[in-house]
Parts: C-alpha cells; sequence; structure tokens
C-alpha cells in the first residue's frame, strides 16, 4: 500500500501523454562553464539532435525593469541565467535536459518501462563518465495521462462511470454534470516511507478537437540523498507504483476500453 498491487498490463490505446525521468545532483559548474562535447559524443548515437536553451535561476527585481532599457535588461538576465543543453532523437519523440543541477529523459511515445530504462541508461552513463556527481539529490519519475473519451470510443460517457469518486471529488456528486473548470492536487507517501507522489488531476482540452479531456499528471520523487548505484532501484520501485496508480484511479469501463495487456 498506499496502492493495492495489481496485475501490471500494457495499454494498446495508451493514455500517457509523456513521461519524463529526472535526476538531481548537487551543481556542477563544469557544465555551465564548456560546452558538453564529451557528453554529446556519449549520447549522440541516438540523440542526434542539439539545441541550447536558457535555465532561468535568478528572479530580477522590479526596480530594473523600469531603469534598463529592454535590450540591456535581457542582457543582465541571461548572464546570470543557467545553460540548458537538449539533445532529441531524430523523430523528436525522446529528449534530454542537462543542466549545471539535473539531467532529465522526456518521452512523448512511451510504450513499457523497460523500453524507457534502456534509452534512460544512455544519458545517466554519459553523466557518470563525464561529470561524476557524487550522489543523487532527488529521484523523479513523472507519468501524464490524458483520458480522451473521443479516442477511447467513449464519447457521452459520465466521468463517475470512468474513474473512482476519490480520485473525481466533486465530479462524481450530483452536481458533477455542472462543473466547467476543475483541479485538484495530492501528496501521498509511498509504502517505502521516502519517496512520495503528487498527484494533480484537471481538466484539459484536446488541441485539435477541443474535446475536454481528464488530465493525472502523477510526479513520484525520493528526495533523499541516494547513491548513484543505487537509481535504478529506486526508480524501477516507484515505477511500479506508477502502474499501481494509474489502475487504482480508474473503472473497469475505463480499464477495459484502454484495451489491456498483460505482461
Amino acid at each position: 500500500m498506499p496502492f493495492p498491487e495489481v496485475q501490471r498490463v500494457l495499454y494498446h490505446r495508451n493514455p500517457l501523454n509523456q513521461v519524463v525521468c529526472q535526476l538531481r545532483f548537487s551543481p556542477i559548474l563544469k557544465i555551465d562553464a564548456e560546452v558538453p562535447a564529451a557528453f554529446q559524443d556519449k549520447v549522440r548515437g541516438f540523440f542526434c539532435n542539439f539545441a541550447e536553451t536558457a535555465e532561468w535561476n535568478v528572479e530580477v527585481q522590479s526596480p530594473e525593469a523600469g531603469i534598463l532599457p529592454p535590450d540591456l535588461l535581457r542582457q543582465a538576465i541571461q548572464s546570470v541565467a543557467g545553460k540548458n543543453y537538449e539533445f532529441s532523437s531524430e523523430d523528436g519523440q525522446w529528449k534530454i535536459n542537462l543542466t549545471r543541477t539535473f539531467v532529465a529523459l522526456t518521452a512523448t511515445k512511451y510504450e513499457r518501462w523497460e523500453q524507457f530504462k534502456d534509452k534512460l541508461i544512455i544519458p545517466f552513463q554519459a553523466l557518470i563518465d563525464v561529470y561524476s556527481p557524487e550522489h543523487l539529490s532527488r529521484i523523479g519519475l513523472r507519468y501524464v495521462d490524458v483520458i480522451n473519451r473521443l479516442k477511447l470510443g467513449l464519447v457521452g460517457v459520465e466521468w463517475k462511470e470512468l474513474l473512482q469518486p476519490y480520485i473525481l471529488g466533486v465530479l462524481s456528486s450530483p452536481v458533477g454534470d455542472n462543473v466547467s473548470a476543475f483541479e485538484s492536487k495530492y501528496e501521498i507517501k509511498l509504502s517505502d516511507q521516502l519517496s512520495l507522489v503528487r498527484i494533480l488531476t484537471k481538466f484539459v482540452k484536446e488541441a485539435d478537437t477541443g474535446e475536454l479531456c481528464y488530465m493525472i499528471d502523477s510526479d513520484f520523487f525520493n528526495a533523499h540523498k541516494t547513491p548513484v548505484d543505487k537509481a535504478f532501484e529506486n526508480l524501477d520501485y516507484l515505477n511500479s507504483r506508477a502502474s499501481r496508480l494509474i489502475q487504482w484511479c480508474v473503472t473497469e469501463k475505463l480499464h477495459r476500453a484502454m484495451e489491456p495487456q498483460p505482461l
């Protein structure tokens, strides 16, 4: 517990919109001080595209905004911004972000944990080989599920038939049909007493069709100092709880509509 153990399944009609793993560490100034050429050499076999952006770390106080010309203000902000290096796959469905405080892998087409973990090993090993962090300060694994009734052939089906009342909140009440906007947040301790999951649920609209969808954004994390050689042990644990969470949220009707295949 807190989420009951269930049979692991692969959903043929997967509601996952995005999966992100972020591994944080104490600041490594070398990452800002020089281009990550050695890191790129280790990841570019799959992550062949490169871009550089800024990670905003400092908020400029309002008086400067009225004193400095816009160009100088922008330069002042950029001078204190950290660098965010992005390495992406050819199809754009996989992306690494490297900054002086974290490395992250994002997938917009997720099939199963083993596939994601194989890709994650690439930037993780590059980080160890090139920058040698002493430990990890936070291990996070985030799943963003978007329940789209149109895509699932469930148009007109009420949310209370698809999602459990404890995740729907007021939407499961008699006034649920009159709710036009909805958002709730939870933070739940996991059974290892070290990890937590932050759950955000809300309505979102599908960009192309305007279809009203239900989002379940679950961020599983361990914010305790962790040796780097224990990272994947922690991630396996968080992933197993994520598999339990989504089945804990949905009804049998929605579970069947997503076409589960046992693993």
